[in-house]
């Protein structure tokens, strides 16, 4: 998880913390203590998705380059396990994204999901 995704959960977590205690002043120190950790427990499920969010929409600006983009990159992509990741840098190098699609990598449903976040610089 990159640190600014961590800071962000790290807020949020303040930011829930006080909004119980601020809410319910008639609460026990003991329930603020069990919804506070309730809404942690549930925020640390999420953090992955955060991260990978964060991750997905830093990329999507900026193209990947299937030429050179590493394994962990390549998989950052919807549709992209290790397999096909394998497969992408196994094929090296590519004229064009498309041929991801020609050579069978990627299935056509699977390559429009991605198209326009992929580049094939040499």
């Amino acid at each position: 998880m990159t640190t600014r995704a961590c800071r962000c959960v790290a807020l949020l977590a303040v930011v829930l913390t006080a909004v119980f205690t601020g809410c319910a002043p008639s609460q026990s120190p003991d329930q603020v203590r069990e919804k506070t950790a309730h809404a942690t427990a549930e925020l640390k499920s999420n953090a992955k998705a955060v991260a990978e969010g964060v991750r997905e929409g830093w990329s999507r600006d900026k193209p990947l380059n299937i030429n050179t983009a590493t394994k962990d990159q390549l998989m950052s992509l919807p549709s992209v396990s290790a397999a096909k990741a394998d497969q992408v840098i196994a094929g090296r190098p590519y004229g064009d994204p498309s041929e991801l699609v020609k050579r069978g990598i990627l299935t056509s449903r699977e390559y429009d999901r991605i198209a326009d976040r992929l580049t094939a610089k040499t």
